[in-house]
């Protein structure tokens, strides 16, 4: 039997920069994170948010973390205040 388990340790979001975990790829703007599905390992993923508009770009990033967030049981790391 296999279950799928999402961990999120930390989120980290910079109040200064709009455009954190964004990445313009010749007009396509993607979502760019990193995992660490062990203690020794990372991951870089790159998804495409199917988009050139800046906007619509940063509400489909916020829209994917704050769902990630809802099934993680881990806080949520803003800044240096962590949300439950």
């Amino acid at each position: 039997m296999s279950t799928n388990l999402i961990t999120l340790a930390s989120l980290r979001i910079s109040d200064a920069n709009p455009n954190h975990h964004l990445w313009n790829n010749n007009g396509t703007w993607f979502l760019h994170y990193t995992v660490y599905p062990t203690p020794f390992t990372k991951e870089r993923i790159r998804r495409s948010l199917g988009t050139k508009d800046v906007k619509l770009a940063r509400e489909r990033r916020d829209n994917f973390f704050n769902h990630l967030a809802k099934q993680s049981t881990a806080p949520v790391l803003t800044g240096q205040v962590a949300v439950a």
